[in-house]
Order: C-alpha cells, then structure tokens, then sequence
C-alpha cells in the first residue's frame, strides 16, 4: 500500500527544540538563528553544515551530518516519547489559512504513480536534501499534497476521526498559528481514503524529489483545505551591484515596457512584475501553453537575458510573501500569485510549473511528529 502508518516514530513532548524550523526563507536567515540560539535544536538538526561550529571549520553538508545524527538522537530522547503504527490527524489554523488532513507515509515508488510534482526544482537541492534524508534515516518535516480534485471528504472523515478527542500535541507558532496533531492507532479508514486520490504537491516539491532519489519514504500532510491558499514567491536580486536605473536600462534593452512609479504595489494579477524601488514591468506575450506561469519568464528574460545572472546562482534567491529579505539586497523583483486554476490548469496538462512559483500555506509545523524512515532503530 503506497500510503501507510508510521511504523516508528517520535512525537514531541512540549514545544520542538530551539528556533523556529519554518520561519526562514534563506540560508542567511538561518546562520543567524543558529548563531543566536543556546543548546540542541532541531533547526541545527535540519542545516548542520550552517551551525557556527560548522562554519568554523568550513564543513560540508556530508562532512556535518553524523554530528546532525547524534543530535538528533539527544533531541529524540529528551524531548520526544516513541510512537508506533500510527497515523496523525493534523490541524493548522491561522492569519493565513486552515487545513485539517492526515499525516502519513508514502512509498517512494508512488511518486509519479500517484503523487505528482506541481514545479520543477533545484537539483543542487534536492541532492543535500537525499543526503540528508539518508544521512539522519529520519523525516523530520512533512510536504504537503492535496488531491487534485473532490479533497472534501478527506476534510470531513478527517475531523470526524477526532471530533471530541483532546489532541495529543497543541502548540502554536511566531506567525499566530494552531497548530493540533492526534495520533490514532486505528488508522486504516484514513488511509484507504488517502489512497482514493491522485495528489498534486502543494508544497515541499524538493522534498519529494529527495525521497526518491533516496529510496525514502516520504512524510507527507495530506488535505485539502477547507482553506488553504497560494500566495507569491518573488525573486531577490542580491550581490550584484545593480541599481534601480541599471535594471530599468537592461529590461528596456531587451524590449520590455518599463514604467517608472514610486513605491508600487505588488502585482494581484499574473503578467506584471514590480520593483518596490520604483519600476512596473510588462511582461510580453510568448509561444508558450497557457496558462503562462510568469516565474519562467522572469528568471528566462529579466534575470539570465537582459542582466546577464544565472537563475540558479548564488545572486538569485526566492522569497516567500510575507517575509523580509535580509542580506545584501539590490532589488526584490514581485511577482503575482499563481491562481490555484492555472495550477490545476499546467497538472491537466502534464506540465511542471517553474520551480518556487507557489506558496500554499497554511504548513505542517516541522518537528511534531518525526517518523523512521530507515530499517533501523
């Protein structure tokens, strides 16, 4: 069966260890947390080569993950209680949406059979990602997947399944979310009706693609909603030098329409890109299947061909609305939400979206509930 129980787990006892594991859109953010917090934590777990002692000595991800292993194993001892044959019910509820669906296993051989990739991804990342998975033997944090089409009644035999019940995890996060986990031993009805459906990765698409390339199972939230939304993932320009005329100047080079507006909003419809330092850019039309995901063309024609930047390089980071870009920032290029249509629109299709173009939210909080994903322990 492609969707199953935690066979071997640990459920967390209080609050998970250390800074918050999801607050942080770019390595930078997370060095800092690292170099400001005090103990064992499950964020130095997550990026052991980012710890300040890691950095001292110039480790690699490989080289600082059996330091990762072994506190792993303390933080599971002193902050975890043991798990078996379990499934979650998981509810998250905040300033940005609602999701209440089931925490689970999902076989590696599924993915592509049932569970399909929603963007393209980063092959550097996902490479540290297998590598991690195989060095720790254990998933720490949950994709999300939602089934691409009549998700209601996972919603409803999802609460049913706990209606009355005391959670046996409530916490709650730095962005005002709830955040309840259930665990239930009898689990077998929950997961028939997982299998009931073809998924679509809302969000952990590197994840995914990790635990395949390592042979891992894959922890996974399923649900659909009742209120989950997508919110924009923009593009940081950061290190380059750049000013607001020089970008002004390359894009009007490569034939683009540039208007020069203080302070514009960020756009609320695809087809415009906008530079808080004050530029609105029109985006031209193109060969390509509609509906057009803007973040191709972007990082194709404003970012590689008229500036000259790899995409994928060190001077291109993507940023999560709402978040703050810190560092050395020469300009944040805003792009629109992706409308949840066009992304059931490219999936219908058997197209991959460009990677990082969508931010669903509400997420499984990192840490609650980690699951063994290895023979061993």
């Amino acid at each position: 069966m492609w969707a199953s129980a935690i066979r071997h787990g640990w459920v967390v006892d209080g609050d998970v260890p250390g800074p918050e594991v999801d607050e942080f859109a770019d390595p930078g953010e997370v060095i800092e947390a690292l170099a400001g917090s005090d103990g064992e934590s499950l964020l130095a777990v997550q990026h052991p080569h980012r710890t300040p002692a890691a950095l001292a000595r110039n480790l690699t991800l490989p080289q600082a993950l059996p330091q990762a292993r072994r506190t792993l194993d303390r933080l599971l001892a002193n902050a975890y209680r043991p798990v078996r044959d379990v499934v979650a019910v998981y509810e998250v509820a905040g300033p940005d949406g609602t999701a209440i669906g089931v925490l689970c296993l999902i076989d590696p051989a599924a993915i592509d059979a049932h569970v399909w990739h929603s963007e393209e991804v980063y092959p550097r990342i996902v490479a540290d990602r297998a590598a991690a998975l195989t060095g720790l033997g254990r998933a720490t944090s949950a994709a999300l997947l939602v089934p691409v089409a009549d998700g209601e009644d996972l919603t409803a035999i999802a609460s049913a399944a706990v209606e009355g019940r005391e959670p046996d995890v409530r916490t709650a996060d730095a962005g005002g979310r709830a955040h309840r986990l259930w665990l239930l031993e009898d689990h077998e009805d929950l997961l028939r009706q997982v299998r009931r459906h073809r998924l679509l990765v809302a969000d952990g698409n590197h994840r995914v693609a990790a635990a395949s390339r390592a042979n891992a199972q894959l922890l996974a939230l399923v649900t659909s909603g009742p209120d989950l939304r997508i919110g924009a993932i923009h593009r940081v320009l950061t290190g380059t030098g750049l000013t607001t005329a020089d970008l002004a100047a390359a894009w009007r080079g490569v034939g683009l329409p540039v208007h020069e507006r203080p302070d514009p909003p960020a756009p609320d419809k695809p087809g415009l890109v906008t530079v808080p330092s004050g530029l609105v850019v029109e985006l031209p039309a193109t060969a390509e299947p509609l509906p057009r995901i803007d973040h191709g063309l972007v990082e194709r024609l404003l970012i590689a061909e008229a500036l000259g930047i790899d995409p994928e390089g060190p001077h291109v980071r993507a940023l999560p609305e709402g978040h703050v870009p810190g560092g050395d920032v020469d300009a944040v290029l805003r792009l629109a939400p992706v409308p949840l249509a066009d992304v059931l629109a490219v999936h219908d299709q058997g197209r991959r979206m460009p990677r990082k173009s969508t931010y669903f939210t509400p997420k499984p909080h990192s840490g609650l509930l980690i699951a063994n994903i290895s023979g061993e322990f």
